[in-house]
């Protein structure tokens, strides 16, 4: 099994605020750092950290930007291919962190926008029946649409977080398996949140859904059941690529055990992203492999917040 995680590269800028700007004014802030980030490109990192083989296809310029990312991807133990846009600039994320961790974050998606079901053809000729499809909202409709009937139609178990929150993505539920949404995620998307929201993608065709409520844990829901699983309890100093870990931990769970999602893949997820907040950063932030390899060896409940 391998996963193919299609979607956006970014070099975030981080700036810790001690409150958001309003429009027409200018307010005092600290470097927080740079690092690799973008939402496919995190959920990528983790996916192979985790142990999963793993191929990110991602979209950059022809710029400085660009060999950054290049030199930061050779660290880390996936295939990557960058697939260079003539005539766009390589994504950048600027992320504004508040003092008790929360952040708002401003991404371009030049890059993004611009890839194509084309220009993955050749990388998913070797994707096959039972592999991973991961996308999240930063492609295009049209991309992100084909990119999904492609896989659906060789068999690929298709994984969708639909973040940044798009208007198309409402037509898509018939060509996801699984989706991992935020309470804000659910509630736009739904009309609700909850279990409410669950019981509305299932009635679309879509067989396990995975809510993530922050501090307050994640519920996973399929037909069959409702499964709550409590957050850990840590020091939140950075929430951001939480969500992006939480996703991949889940699933490198239960596609190295060979499972369809269950209590143990969300705990497995809970562990993960609570390293992932406790740290500042994106990629640094991420547990490490041997972070990963623990949490993954562990099959026992844990102490967690209630």
């Amino acid at each position: 099994m391998r996963a193919y995680i299609i979607g956006n590269v970014a070099i975030d800028e981080t700036i810790a605020v001690s409150e958001l700007p309003v429009i027409g004014a200018s307010i005092l802030g600290n470097a927080g750092g740079s690092d690799l980030g973008g939402k496919g490109t995190n959920q990528a990192v983790v996916m192979a950290r985790c142990g999963v083989p793993t191929t990110l296809v991602a979209p950059v310029g022809r710029d400085a930007r660009a060999d950054t990312i290049r030199h930061y991807l050779a660290d880390e133990p996936l295939q990557s291919e960058l697939i260079e846009m003539e005539n766009a600039s390589s994504d950048v994320s600027i992320i504004f962190r508040l003092p008790g961790g929360e952040n708002a974050i401003v991404t371009t998606t030049e890059s993004a926008q611009s890839l194509s079901l084309s220009h993955v053809r050749r990388t998913l000729s070797a994707a096959g029946s039972g592999d991973f499809m991961m996308l999240q909202g930063n492609l295009s409709d049209r991309t992100t649409r084909d990119i999904l009937e492609h896989a659906r139609a060789i068999g690929m178990v298709t994984a969708f977080n639909p973040s940044p929150v798009r208007s198309y993505f409402s037509d898509l539920w018939d060509l996801i398996d699984i989706a991992f949404l935020n309470k804000g995620e659910a509630q736009a998307l739904t009309g609700t949140t909850g279990r409410d929201a669950a019981e509305y993608l299932l009635s679309r065709g879509l067989r396990e859904i995975v809510l993530t409520l922050g501090g307050d844990g994640a519920t996973l829901v399929n037909r069959h059941d409702s499964i709550e699983v409590p957050a850990q309890v840590c020091d939140v100093v950075d929430t951001t690529g939480a969500g992006d870990t939480f996703m991949a931990a889940a699933l490198a769970s239960c596609a190295l055990r060979g499972q369809r999602l269950d209590r143990l893949a969300i705990e497995h997820a809970v562990a993960a992203a609570a390293i992932t907040v406790s740290r500042h950063g994106t990629r640094k932030a991420f547990p490490t492999i041997s972070e990963l390899e623990a949490i993954l060896r562990s099959s026992a409940r844990r102490g967690r917040a209630s």
